[in-house]
């Protein structure tokens, strides 16, 4: 199994798909406990949901499943969000604070995951984002994601349905920003907030750097907003994903529309 899937595309927009891959090597999954082997972390079928939603965008998609190593975490360690609750660069426990490991990876193990799976990614990602910016002179990292909306170990109450990142507006221009945040407020169909509990992952702020031409953004999607259930088998729910995906089809176009004097 290769760690990351590309698909080159000639508009400005590139879609990161940090975690909707499922792979586990054997030696890895060997020592994962039940909980871990239920693989509940998963962006369940994210990339399903953007499937030919724009035309022409460039997709680097992560095979392996988070729990080998969590492609939107910072390879050094550090935390996303200091004093909240939040899984790490190779996961301990679950979203809900449950132990997923027999054997749990020690520090020694981490080197060789980031070597073999982080780093692939990364380098994938950003050659794709060289690339693209060299051809149209920016380039919108636009990162996928979708989460369970309800998860009290993580935040409190229930999630709205959309959740822009832009690690409080400094990973992109302020009229990108403003154009995604004007669409998911003129529609009576979603909630939405902007730089809530998810202001955007090591991806956003890594790549971000709207001086440099290069404009990040992620979207968490509340998974009850297009599964049939947020539980096993994670059912991916044709009715309710038509209707979220013409709405991201929306946004997607005006992100690949969008010039830097806008």
């Amino acid at each position: 199994m290769t760690p990351v899937t590309v698909t080159q595309g000639d508009s400005a927009v590139v879609l990161g798909l940090p975690h909707t891959g499922m792979f586990i090597p054997t030696d890895i999954a060997s020592k994962l406990n039940e909980t871990g082997h239920a693989r509940a972390d998963a962006d369940w079928h994210v990339d399903l949901l953007y499937e030919g939603l724009l035309e022409g965008a460039t997709t680097v998609r992560a095979n392996f499943h988070r729990y080998v190593i969590d492609a939107n975490r910072d390879p050094a360690g550090a935390s996303l969000y200091p004093g909240q609750n939040t899984t790490t660069l190779v996961p301990a426990t679950d979203f809900d604070g449950r132990i997923i490991w027999n054997d749990p990876p020690s520090a020694d193990d981490v080197p060789g995951r980031v070597a073999s799976y982080h780093r692939p990614y990364h380098s994938a990602l950003q050659s794709e984002l060289e690339r693209v910016k060299a051809y149209h002179g920016h380039v919108i990292l636009y990162d996928c994601h979708s989460i369970r909306s309800r998860i009290s170990h993580l935040f409190d109450g229930t999630l709205p349905d959309v959740n822009i990142g832009t690690f409080e507006s400094r990973s992109c221009a302020p009229s990108i920003e403003r154009t995604v945040q004007d669409i998911c407020q003129s529609t009576p169909d979603f909630s939405s907030v902007l730089n809530g509990r998810f202001k955007g992952g090591w991806t956003t702020r890594h790549y971000g750097q709207p001086n440099q031409g290069v404009h990040a953004i992620q979207m968490e999607l509340a998974q009850s907003t297009y599964l049939s259930s947020e539980a096993a088998p994670w059912g991916y729910d044709t009715e309710k994903a038509d209707k979220l995906r013409g709405f991201l089809h929306t946004i997607l176009c005006s992100l690949a529309d969008w010039r830097p004097d806008t």
